[in-house]
């Protein structure tokens, strides 16, 4: 959610792809023996380094499809969703690629995305993907586009930025658009501190949930500025997350493969 998934993942703390492109949370198991992760490194204030986000996939065609995988995941019509998903050759790529070839498109990619979970987060995830508008090309194959694309940052601007806060890679989001507030506490009505452009944002590794559940999630971020607050999960989004694959052929666009997914044990 590149991407991801099981996930987009910000410094120590998973998120999962939903509905609405939100995040949500899903704590890391602590490794044996006793060992944790280091602390983070401490909050400073950072060069800004600008992000151009990808650019929505304008097909009708395209934009038909995401309606239909919306509609058939808010049924749980998985019937449905084997018409959308290429009947040959669908690919589930982690290190290597985990596709049964004895199996149909869409058992393999139920399995990939964990459609039989039985709270219902294989549906969601399916759903987040639908209400995903961007795509790009893959690198590795011709013709196939997964979603979402990722953005566009200066890799060496990057590395920079790494450098100079001790930071890894997995603790950076950007801001999706201009102007994403910054509150005192995890609650929309608190006080706003800070508002972010688009460029990357530090991701520190806690999240909160405002005192009303049908609060959004909030992640705690820190701003160039070195002030630290609580933005809607929504509205950062990460660097890297599973994706979605599609190719389209002479009936029209179909789901061809995933990166990433659930474990293949």
């Amino acid at each position: 959610m590149r991407r991801p998934l099981i996930a987009a993942t910000f410094g120590f703390a998973t998120f999962m792809l939903l509905p609405v492109s939100g995040f949500a949370q899903q704590g890391l198991p602590t490794p044996p023996n006793g060992f944790r992760p280091p602390p983070a490194a401490p909050v400073k204030p950072y060069q800004t380094v600008a992000v151009t986000p990808p650019a929505p996939v304008s097909d009708p065609a395209f934009v038909a499809l995401r309606k239909q995988i919306s509609d058939i995941a808010a049924k749980k019509d998985r019937a449905g969703l084997a018409k959308l998903v290429v009947a040959q050759n669908f690919f589930w790529v982690q290190d290597k690629d985990l596709a049964d070839k004895k199996k149909t498109g869409v058992d393999n990619l139920a399995k990939a995305i964990d459609l039989d979970a039985k709270d219902g987060s294989g549906w969601d995830t399916l759903a987040g993907y639908a209400n995903e508008p961007t795509a790009a090309e893959s690198q590795q194959q011709k013709g196939v586009f997964c979603a979402p694309a990722d953005p566009t940052i200066d890799p060496k601007a990057f590395e920079a930025l790494g450098k100079a806060t001790g930071t890894d890679p997995s603790e950076w989001g950007y801001a999706n658009k201009d102007g994403v507030e910054v509150h005192a506490t995890p609650q929309p009505t608190s006080p706003v501190v800070e508002k972010l452009g688009v460029y990357l944002v530090r991701v520190l590794p806690d999240t909160a949930q405002g005192a009303n559940p049908n609060d959004p999630l909030f992640l705690h971020v820190a701003a160039p500025d070195g002030k630290t607050g609580f933005a809607d999960a929504q509205l950062i989004s990460p660097l890297s997350s599973d994706q979605m694959c599609y190719s389209k052929d002479a009936s029209g666009w179909k789901i061809a493969g995933y990166f990433g997914g659930a474990s293949s044990q």
